[in-house]
């Protein structure tokens, strides 16, 4: 049996463990990001805000492209409904039907909270990329709720202007989940873990339809992400993203 036989049988028996276990944390961050995003995803989801003394409920509307472009509507209660977010490249502006105001956003709010709730602005409008404005580590493989993750740290680019000063994930090897994060301040402390769960199947891609955010100084409070619909790779055009359809959405 020749050396070149036998390297040709390890290649076809092992060639596509062998190419798992070698993707970088970029490739797997590509995966997961591709998974959740597709080209364009339409969706609809409700927030659940806990505190200890009271529960606020918000619906939500949002059309992603890319990493480009993101459009959010809100639909309830009826006090906040039709206020919206806009997100072109690096720009974002907040419509307020209720005062008649068009207000740009600076980087300076992205760590705020976003309509009160555990999400800062920059995990909805999605200002900051975690693909180009960290850089990306993997750090072996960990069990998470019974799944095998990659995990990863993304430590952000010293040009770059974003909320953490460290971001750690866990990413399951089977279908690239991101089932939990943890968000880390300039100073190494916690300050938020997010947990995905109840994964199930939306147009043949597998992503978590309750999302936990729970930040780690505030006993008994939370925010629950919902997800009711998921629509995948719809065509949008980059009109659409603007600050005039902003305004009609319904």
């Amino acid at each position: 049996m020749t050396k070149r036989f036998i390297f040709i049988c390890c290649v076809l028996l092992f060639g596509g463990s062998l190419s798992a276990q070698e993707l970088t944390a970029k490739q797997i961050l590509e995966k997961v990001t591709s998974n959740k995003q597709g080209e364009t995803l339409y969706s609809e989801v409700t927030m659940t805000i806990v505190r200890p003394t009271w529960t606020r409920v918000v619906g939500v509307k949002n059309w992603t492209k890319g990493e480009k472009y993101s459009l959010i509507l809100i639909t309830s209660p009826a006090k906040d409904k039709g206020q919206a977010f806009l997100k072109r490249d690096k720009d974002l502006w907040n419509w307020m039907p209720s005062i008649d105001r068009m207000v740009k956003m600076s980087s300076s709010v992205m760590g705020q909270s976003w309509m009160g709730s555990d999400f800062t602005n920059d995990d909805m409008t999605k200002h900051s990329s975690k693909l180009e404005d960290y850089t990306h580590e993997l750090n072996g493989t960990e069990n998470v709720r019974g799944d095998e993750c990659y995990k990863l740290t993304l430590v952000p680019r010293e040009e770059a202007a974003v909320v953490w000063g460290k971001i750690v994930m866990w990413i399951t090897k089977k279908d690239f989940i991101e089932v939990k994060s943890e968000f880390y301040d300039e100073d190494g402390v916690l300050i938020n873990t997010y947990n995905g769960y109840d994964i199930k199947e939306y147009q043949g891609r597998k992503i978590p339809s309750r999302l936990e955010v729970v930040p780690a100084d505030k006993p008994n409070q939370k925010t629950v992400l919902t997800v009711l619909k998921n629509d995948f790779n719809k065509p949008m055009s980059d009109d659409f993203f603007s600050q005039q359809n902003m305004k009609k959405l319904r």
